[in-house]
């Protein structure tokens, strides 16, 4: 365990307003989330964000969404990010799946064949491919049958446009968690009321960059961007992001408080996995 890892995260104050979501968010989430925020007086944990493109001045959010939702809503005009570029070692993508429950199953099957451009076919268990005609995505329900979703629509726009029609039959009706497993088996023991599991495809980083770009939004929950290193426990003051003074100033304070941490011992690199147990 070290002071600082000779890679130090890059941290800057950038406008709120030059964060675009690739991912739809929890609207639910926000006002509590925008009254805790507020509370705390700090921004614990900076979110993450990836040039779109190097002249573009914008900046793709890759996790903390409902964070900059949060404060678009307290109307501040800037926020601290950890910016990473989009070919960063560090930097993975991976897609989490919708376990739902509380829906019926045969209502889910359904409703999911009748969507336009959409059919169903019953077996394989090989995973999805975005750029395939029967890899859109999967659904398995509790009792174990597993149905290919299927289109012969090639714009990878319109088949994102497909994967939230797909998400909004059961979003709002159903109770939902992201989950990393491929077969309900292990589900039914956890989800006494389970409906099914929908299987999404695995996106490249840059096809994620080109959909937001585009201003197209992939599902709420299915993406899952990890990030090496990860700045937590920031706890920068709200005040230090409100105040009325230039964007440089602002990141030349940022720069400060960093420099004082450091010199306080109050930074540590773990190289190792970790868990955080106050949370």
């Amino acid at each position: 365990m070290n002071q600082m890892h000779e890679s130090t995260p890059h941290l800057e104050i950038i406008p709120v307003a030059s964060l675009v979501e690739h991912e739809w968010h929890d609207e639910q989430r926000t006002p509590p989330l925008a009254a805790r925020i507020q509370k705390s007086g700090v921004l614990r944990n900076p979110p993450i964000a990836t040039p779109l493109r190097e002249d573009s001045q914008r900046f793709m959010v890759l996790d903390g969404a409902n964070r900059v939702t949060a404060f678009r809503k307290l109307n501040f005009p800037h926020v601290v990010v950890q910016v990473v570029k989009p070919d960063d070692q560090g930097l993975k993508l991976f897609n989490w799946n919708h376990v739902i429950w509380g829906f019926d199953a045969s209502q889910l099957v359904t409703t999911i064949e009748q969507l336009q451009d959409i059919y169903l076919v019953s077996g394989d268990e090989k995973r999805p491919d975005p750029g395939e005609d029967c890899g859109l995505a999967k659904v398995q329900v509790a009792r174990g049958d597993l149905f290919s979703i299927c289109t012969q629509v090639t714009s990878l726009t319109r088949r994102v446009e497909l994967l939230n029609a797909i998400v909004d039959i059961y979003k709002d009706q159903a109770s939902l968690d992201r989950t990393n497993e491929w077969s309900v088996v292990r589900l039914k023991a956890i989800y006494p009321d389970l409906c099914g599991l929908v299987i999404f495809p695995h996106f490249e980083i840059k096809q994620v960059l080109h959909l937001a770009s585009e201003g197209c939004l992939l599902p709420t929950g299915i993406t899952r961007f990890m990030v090496s290193p990860r700045v937590l426990h920031l706890n920068y003051p709200l005040d230090a992001m409100a105040a009325d003074i230039p964007l440089e100033e602002k990141n030349e304070e940022l720069q400060h408080f960093i420099q004082q941490r450091v010199a306080q011992k109050g930074v540590r690199y773990y190289a190792e996995a970790t868990f955080l147990f106050d949370e």
